[in-house]
C-alpha cells in the first residue's frame, strides 16, 4: 500500500505522448533520496481527462488497473470544460480525501518532477501555504520558448504586479503546492476564470485572504511532445480579468483564514 499525504493534480487533453511516461516519473520519485535528510517521496496522482479523442484516458485506466491501483485515479469529463475548472474538481475530489498537500501540474513535462519534493518542504517543512514554481523569482528560467512566448508571459507576471499591487513575480505559473486549508478556505465555487486567468486568480485570493506564499525558483521547458494548448483568447481572458481582481480587492469581502 503506497500511502501518502500529497495528491498531484494533472488536467489533460490529448496527452497521449506523455502521459504514461510524466505518471512513471512522478511514482519514481519514491526511490529518490534527495539528501541524507530527506527520503524518497511517495505522491499519489488524479489525472483530470476532458474527453481526449486520442485514447489518453485509456493508457490511464490500463495503468491503473496493471499496476498503480493504490496511487493513480481519474476523474473523466465530457469534453473541454476548461483548466480552471478542471482543477477545481480535483480539488474538490482531493478535499473529499485526507490529502494535506495538493499540487498543480502539466502533463507535458514543462514541470520537472523533481521539483515537487522541493514545492512540498516548503509547505511542510518551511510552514508557506502556497509554493509556486516559479520560473520569473530568479531571472527568466525558461527552455526552448519562442521569444515572442516568452516576452508574453513574463509581462503579462509584470502587468499582473502593476494593476494588483500583488508582489509574486510569476502571477501566472502552473506548478503549485497548496496546503489542504488554503483550498479549504478559499471559495471555490466563486473563482470565476477557467482558463489563463484561473492562476492568477487563485494566487491573489490566497494573497488576499493572508495565506504565505514562496516562489520556488524552478526551469521551465517547453513541450517536445504533443500540441500546446495555449490561444489567444486565453491571454484575454487574463489581461481584463486582472482589472476585475482588482476590482474585487477593493470591493469584495474575502474568507477569513481557517
Amino acid at each position: 500500500m503506497h500511502e501518502s499525504d500529497s495528491i498531484v493534480i494533472i488536467p489533460t487533453y490529448n496527452e497521449k505522448e506523455n502521459i504514461e511516461n510524466i505518471i512513471r516519473a512522478v511514482f519514481s520519485l519514491e526511490n529518490k533520496p534527495t539528501d541524507a535528510e530527506h527520503p524518497g517521496k511517495c505522491f499519489h496522482i488524479l489525472i483530470i481527462d476532458d474527453g481526449s479523442p486520442d485514447g489518453t484516458a485509456q493508457i490511464v485506466k490500463r495503468l491503473m488497473a496493471e499496476e498503480f491501483s493504490d496511487r493513480l485515479f481519474m476523474i473523466e469529463r465530457s469534453g473541454k470544460l476548461g483548466l480552471g475548472t478542471a482543477y477545481i474538481a480535483g480539488f474538490k475530489w482531493a478535499l473529499e480525501r485526507d490529502y494535506q498537500y495538493v499540487f498543480e501540474m502539466d502533463a507535458d513535462f514543462s514541470h520537472d518532477p523533481n521539483d515537487l519534493a522541493r514545492l512540498y518542504a516548503a509547505c511542510a517543512e518551511e510552514g508557506y501555504d502556497i509554493s509556486i514554481g516559479s520560473r520569473y523569482v530568479s531571472g527568466v528560467n525558461v527552455v526552448n520558448w519562442p521569444m515572442g512566448r516568452v516576452l508574453m508571459s513574463y509581462f503579462a507576471s509584470k502587468y499582473v504586479r502593476f494593476v494588483t499591487g500583488f508582489n509574486i513575480h510569476d502571477t501566472t505559473a502552473g506548478f503549485k503546492c497548496y496546503r489542504r486549508r488554503v483550498l479549504e478556505t478559499i471559495e471555490l465555487d466563486k473563482i470565476r476564470f477557467k482558463g489563463y486567468a484561473f492562476q492568477i486568480e487563485m494566487k491573489f485570493t490566497a494573497y488576499k485572504i493572508g495565506f504565505r506564499i514562496k516562489e520556488v525558483p524552478v526551469i521551465f521547458v517547453n513541450r517536445r511532445e504533443g500540441t500546446s494548448k495555449m490561444s489567444g483568447g486565453i491571454f484575454g481572458e487574463a489581461f481584463f480579468g486582472v482589472m476585475r481582481l482588482r476590482w474585487d480587492g477593493w470591493t469584495r469581502r474575502y474568507p477569513k483564514m481557517s
